[in-house]
């Protein structure tokens, strides 16, 4: 199975340069590695090109022009740029545990799309793994636990590891809480959805829209939960002024059978 990563950055190089530290560190070279950027400056290019240079895996830099928020465009431009069978989403501030790749491919399964946790980092925390390079992915669960009980992370619980079984398949058609910095799907069931609708303008609610489209297909959920966290780097919120129109296309997208994005991956293919 060809597997590609597509992890989605904007001008924030410290912080993908620690999760970049954690695809270096994979179980498996059985990948490539596609960052999808939303306009990020040259300091941004440069750091890419350097770890390009070293990768032990195929490492692209799919760019666009920064005219705000463009997620969901941004990801389609890196879909459409690979031929993997089977993608693996993520984002430029999750950093993965050395196991994240090998778990999402163990656990793919046609007919379903997975997603996992995320454990969040304080702000605090966040700032001392970035400013002294602690490689956070390759922590065990003891020192993952001291950091909990001093606050530095939201959680603990998704440190626990299960194999399959079948809690896995307990709610397939869950949408809620479903994250792109922490989702895999068949690249198939992502073109017969048209990959991620554009029609959202700023920041919220298109992976959502993304899911629930796959669920019209026939695409069930499947949890990756306590099996492939990632490790959040704190950043502010994001301006949320469209968020209400987004939600009120959501609203529309829910009330339907609609498959396809109405602005989606066909026009880079």
């Amino acid at each position: 199975m060809r597997i590609a990563v597509i992890v989605t950055t904007y001008n924030r190089p410290d912080a993908l340069a620690a999760v970049l530290d954690g695809y270096f560190a994979q179980e498996t070279r059985e990948f490539e590695l596609i960052i999808a950027d939303d306009g990020s400056t040259d300091e941004t290019r440069e750091l890419i090109a350097d770890y390009a240079r070293r990768a032990p895996f195929a490492l692209r830099h799919v760019w666009q022009e920064d005219h705000g928020f463009r997620a969901a465009a941004i990801r389609n431009r890196a879909l459409a740029a690979t031929t993997a069978e089977y993608i693996v989403f993520s984002d430029g501030d999750c950093v993965p545990p050395s196991a994240f790749v090998n778990r999402h491919c163990t656990l793919a399964e046609p007919g379903y799309f997975l997603s996992g946790h995320r454990i969040l980092l304080s702000e605090r925390f966040t700032a001392e793994v970035l400013r002294r390079r602690l490689p956070i992915h390759a922590w065990g669960t003891a020192r993952w636990l001291a950091a909990w009980t001093e606050r530095d992370v939201n959680r603990a619980l998704p440190l626990l590891s299960l194999s399959e079984g079948a809690f896995r398949k307990r709610a397939p058609q869950r949408w809620e809480g479903v994250k792109t910095c922490n989702l895999s799907a068949w690249r198939p069931d992502l073109m017969r959805a048209n990959g991620f609708d554009e029609s959202y303008s700023g920041w919220g609610l298109e992976d959502s829209d993304l899911v629930i489209r796959l669920l019209h297909a026939g695409v069930r959920h499947k949890s990756a939960r306590f099996a492939a966290p990632v490790f959040h780097l704190w950043h502010r919120e994001n301006e949320r002024g469209r968020l209400g129109d987004n939600q009120r296309r959501l609203n529309e997208v829910l009330a339907s059978r609609r498959i396809e994005a109405l602005i989606g991956v066909d026009q880079y293919l």
